[in-house]
């Protein structure tokens, strides 16, 4: 297995999941410049943060894009009710994960902290037997990069509009019709000051995630907000990285569960190395 080719591409897939973690609630001292119409927006966002709070979990489809090569697209729930976890289905060949998975469809498990890729068992190494390939989030982001992103509600799209409010400017962009929802088109930008923990995961170009994207200067996030004051459709710029995220439905997701340690090969330290050679 050409470990680092898969490196390359378990940082792209492992973040097109994550990113959307934006700049947590300890993100950063200090909130939004004041703007014509901020307070409006930011009451209107205030709502929605707490809603999606408040559902803990939803069906997702998404696309990730380094802006080069097919994109890759996913499908699946997302939760972070009780912990920040998720169950998708991704692209295999878009992902260029065919020497690990020759089903069109790789299942990928993000679970404490790890992902978990459903392989092929290999004839030797690591993966020997195994149906599950396991990478700690330190070998994509580094391990404070990764530190940064734990949490209960890490990486969830809660925290995401948690981080707006670190935002040097946003805009009301007027409604618009998504996935056949009327919604309003929000958008924020976020910059390296405002990201304070994050950016040692998004702006550090030491990390395989920071070295793939070039290092993120700053975050832009537009958010399509709908009926219920529930999010259609999230849209997240990380760097040359691009992340979409259709919301289908909120709530009632199965739990997500680490797949049995025994049917698991563990890559992390692999990855890391392959990351360090490239």
């Amino acid at each position: 297995m050409k470990l680092k080719y898969a490196a390359v591409w378990t940082a792209v897939t492992a973040a097109a999941l994550i990113t959307t973690a934006g700049c947590g609630t300890q993100a950063a001292e200090g909130t939004a410049e004041a703007v014509d119409g901020t307070d409006a927006i930011m009451a209107a966002l205030g709502r929605a943060t707490d809603r999606t709070e408040q559902v803990g979990s939803a069906e997702v489809k998404m696309t990730a894009s380094m802006g080069t090569g097919t994109p890759v697209t996913m499908d699946g729930t997302y939760s972070w009710g009780d912990g920040f976890a998720f169950d998708v289905l991704m692209d295999t060949a878009a992902a260029q994960m065919q020497q690990m998975q020759d089903d069109p469809k790789m299942r990928m498990l993000f679970v404490d902290g790890a992902y978990y890729y459903d392989v092929d068992p290999q004839a030797s190494g690591p993966l020997e037997g195994k149906e599950w390939m396991k990478i700690d989030g330190s070998a994509v982001f580094g391990r404070q990069g990764a530190q940064a992103l734990s949490g209960s509600s890490g990486g969830s799209p809660s925290a995401s509009m948690k981080g707006l409010k670190y935002a040097d400017n946003v805009e009301d962009l007027g409604s618009e019709t998504v996935n056949g929802k009327t919604a309003t088109h929000y958008r924020a930008v976020v910059d390296q000051k405002g990201m304070g923990k994050y950016k040692e995961a998004y702006g550090n170009e030491d990390n395989l995630f920071g070295s793939l994207t070039g290092g993120a200067t700053s975050i832009t996030m537009d958010v399509w907000v709908g009926a219920g004051d529930l999010p259609v459709r999230m849209i997240q710029e990380i760097g040359t990285m691009k992340v979409t995220m259709d919301f289908e439905k909120f709530g009632a997701t199965a739990e997500v569960k680490a797949p049995p340690a025994a049917q698991t090969g563990d890559l992390t330290e692999a990855i890391k190395e392959a990351g360090a050679a490239r």
